[in-house]
């Protein structure tokens, strides 16, 4: 009899898309579908780098491959044009091209740890750090927070008493997916000094860095002093400059060890997308300009779903400082079951809704089970129909709480 790997067996469905062909049966049947679940922004791709590819497919006659840490000239333009100018020195030896952040991430959860190891990350988190963990043998182990204090960060005794001779690495998304949380250049140099001190390395997933709803700089886990050698950045251009399809993203260190394991891992998989780096290369000439446009887009957008949200009896979401998501916190028994629910069987004027169920992004046992993941991803008029949509739905859903 055949039978695939206990692993793979085993291994956990994305949560933000295993309803996908529950709301593609929704669709199929004249349904349309509001899309919160997935950080897939309706903004339009800069055409500096569509029309890059447009000019390298002209003059090409095949695709080959590129140097497994990308094009040499990407990698350049990257130092340059991007990372110096937002105070990220590094040397183009210094960063590797990557088939998007979740290889980045990937690879470095590898680097740090052996199977069997131990990475520190603060919930909620991304939920494919739970697949790649999972699939390298490597235990996460969560430091919790509140959703009712915002996701505050707590004390670096908390970490500590996480801490035993598995543990190698800490991951942060910041800002987070899917919390919204900005970690504050405090919360980030109290880690970087618990990282130096026990001799962990940090993975910065950095992913949403553009995407910052405070009037205080940005600041890297690269700029952390006296951790040069610790820090692991994760990078990509997927919601930089939305090119979610280019599947291009960066690993970069100070630390030589960390780039050339690197190496060893990017040569096995031979080369990142080659017409996605044609796009990023285009991409790296979009004005600033363009950045505090679309920041100013998601703010409007971020404003309205947080208000709509609030103003739902029984819902509390707080105000996300980063990134476009937030969780929310709503009266329900299951939202793995309200958000397949929406999908089967709730319809505003043919419309429903679809949103992430949260409790994968936790560790800790119990929490996240009436949470979901909201992505202010669309237009502002689609999102008020959506919020809409959301508020009927809660009045009449049959597991409702309170």
């Amino acid at each position: 009899m055949l039978k695939i790997s206990e692993k793979t067996a085993a291994m956990p469905a994305s949560a933000i898309r295993k309803l996908v062909p529950v709301a593609d049966a929704a669709k199929a049947e004249g349904v349309k579908v509001y899309h919160l679940n997935v950080g897939a922004p309706d903004i339009k791709s800069p055409d500096c780098a569509v029309n890059a590819v447009i000019e390298q497919c002209k003059n090409m006659h095949h695709l080959s491959y590129t140097n497994s840490a990308g094009l040499i000239e990407l990698r350049k333009d990257l130092v340059e044009k991007y990372y110096k100018k937002v105070g990220i020195n590094i040397e183009v030896s210094e960063l590797l091209v990557e088939v998007a952040g979740s290889e980045a991430f990937s690879c470095a959860m590898q680097i740090a740890a052996d199977e069997g190891d131990e990475i520190i990350v603060v919930e909620p988190f991304y939920t494919n750090y739970n697949t790649f963990a999972f699939l390298h043998g490597i235990t996460l182990k969560a430091v919790p927070t509140n959703i009712r204090e915002g996701f505050k960060v707590p004390d670096i005794s908390e970490f500590e008493k996480l801490l035993t001779p598995k543990t190698k690495a800490i991951l942060l998304c910041n800002p987070c997916n899917p919390s919204g949380k900005l970690f504050t250049k405090e919360e980030m140099l109290k880690i970087g000094e618990f990282c130096r001190k026990n001799d962990l390395f940090l993975i910065s997933d950095e992913v949403y860095r553009e995407f910052c709803y405070t009037d205080e700089p940005y600041f890297s886990a690269m700029d952390i002093p006296g951790c040069e050698q610790n820090v692991i950045l994760v990078d990509s251009v997927s919601k930089r400059y939305n090119l979610c399809g280019a599947r291009i993203g960066c690993i970069i260190s100070h630390n030589k060890e960390v780039m050339a394991a690197a190496m060893k891992l990017a040569q096995s998989r031979l080369c990142p997308p080659v017409l996605g780096q044609y796009a990023t290369l285009g991409a790296l000439d979009t004005p600033f300009s363009y950045f505090d446009e679309v920041k100013e887009e998601y703010i409007a957008r971020r404003n309205c779903a947080i208000e709509a949200l609030n103003q739902m009896p029984g819902v509390y979401t707080p105000m996300p400082m980063g990134a476009f998501y937030t969780v929310a916190e709503l009266p329900v028994d299951d939202a793995e079951a309200f958000a397949k629910w929406l999908l089967t069987d709730f319809r505003v004027d043919n419309e429903t809704v679809m949103v992430t169920p949260a409790k994968s992004f936790y560790k800790t046992e119990g929490v996240g089970h009436n949470h979901v993941r909201i992505a202010y991803v669309l237009e502002v008029p689609k999102l008020k129909k959506a919020m809409h949509i959301l508020a009927e739905a809660l009045k009449v859903y049959p597991g409702r709480t309170n």
